[in-house]
Order: structure tokens, then sequence, then C-alpha cells
């Protein structure tokens, strides 16, 4: 029997989260080392098992993969949720792209000083219903299908619900404009493997509070 996925980061989302994400949705389950102390990390990093010396890092198949995007698309490929051709993976590949921009600005949020955190979530919307939003709310009402691609789950659609979530927990009525969004999120939610990572007790980490972002700077800040 195959390993399960190792999944080495702190305790908390950041650029993790969509990984987890994407193992959960595909049904696999994972253990996670969760780096806590400087001394942790420089082993990693000593051992040769950080290729650029940065986390996050998974374990998977005999590799030890690093930079998101990566791994994402590795698991995704892996687990037929990235496409059936070439066309359908560049569309993923552009919509992962766009989303993951705006899910940078969620990552970075508790990391800003509090004066400006409100600015910055003011700045998220208007980002999101601008600039983001318009763009899946009308490939999903031109093409009237559930999914963003190919009719079939994808990496497109879960990186989009994961960042939806995310900034209703900011934001409760981001989406009263968008009512393809709308039931796009509800759809997507309740795919069985998605609605069982929703649910309490699952690896899905909650929002990032005060312990998370002190575990950030101390590992990582000189």
């Amino acid at each position: 029997m195959a390993a399960k996925p190792k999944l080495h980061y702190p305790n908390g989302r950041g650029r993790m989260e969509s990984v987890r994400w994407v193992l959960a949705a595909a049904g696999v389950e994972f253990d996670e080392e969760f780096l806590e102390t400087k001394d942790q990390l420089q082993k990693l990093q000593d051992g040769n098992h950080l290729l650029f010396q940065q986390v996050p890092m998974v374990e998977i198949d005999g590799m030890k993969l690093v930079q998101t995007r990566s791994i994402l698309h590795y698991i995704a490929d892996k687990h037929h949720l990235f496409g059936k051709d070439l066309k359908e993976r560049t569309l993923i590949d552009m919509y992962v792209e766009g989303t993951l921009d705006l899910l940078e600005l969620i990552i970075m949020h508790p990391f800003l000083k509090p004066d400006d955190q409100q600015k910055e979530v003011v700045n998220m919307a208007q980002k999101a219903i601008i600039r983001y939003f318009p763009v899946f709310e009308k490939v999903l009402r031109d093409h009237g299908q559930r999914f963003l691609v190919g009719n079939q789950l994808s990496l497109a659609d879960i990186i989009l619900l994961q960042t939806i979530l995310a900034l209703e927990e900011k934001i409760p009525n981001i989406l009263s404009a968008f009512p393809h969004l709308q039931e796009f999120t509800v759809k997507i939610s309740n795919i069985p493997t998605i609605k069982k990572f929703l649910e309490p007790g699952s690896k899905k980490k909650p929002p990032p509070d005060d312990i998370y972002v002190r575990t950030v700077y101390n590992l990582f800040m000189p």
C-alpha cells in the first residue's frame, strides 16, 4: 500500500491550504508534520529536502515536491482533476492562476498591521467584485454547466470554492451580485468529498489566529 502524502508546513492555512483542499477533493488521506520551530525548518533545509529552501513541501510518490503550483498540478493531474486535453488543462490553469492571485491577498491579510487590515478587506472585495468574480460568473452563465471546465470537477473549481469561502468569512455578502456563483458554491460544496472536508473535525484549517501569525514570524523572519 502506498504511503500517504505527508505535508510539511506550519499548523495553519497559508499556501498549503490549497493542497489540503485538492487532496481532500480527490478523496486522498494525508498526514501532516507541522513546523513549529526554526530547528525543524533548518533540519529540512540541511537535509536537502527543500529544493529552494522553502515550504510548502509535500512528500508524495517517493518525491519531495515544493512550489505550491507545481504541487497542485501534480496532485490534480494524478487524480483526474486537470482536464482531458491540452485545451482544458490550459483553461484550468488560467482560471487557477487568476484565482490564486486573489487568494494570495487573503493569505497575506493576517500579517498586515491592524490599521491596514480593514483597508485591505475593502481592496479584496473590490478586486473580487470588479475583476475576478465577473469572469467566472460569465463562464458559468455562458456554458450553463455545473463546473468551470469540461463539465467535470477540476482544480479550477476547487481553488475557486476555497477562495469564495475564505472571502465570505470576511465579507458574507460578497456573492450577492453573482447568482451563478452562488449556485456554483452550493453545488461544489455538496460534492461528497468536499462536503466531508467542510465538516467539523476535518483537516481543513480555521481562519488564521495570532498563534499562527506568531509561529510564521518566528519560523521565517530573521
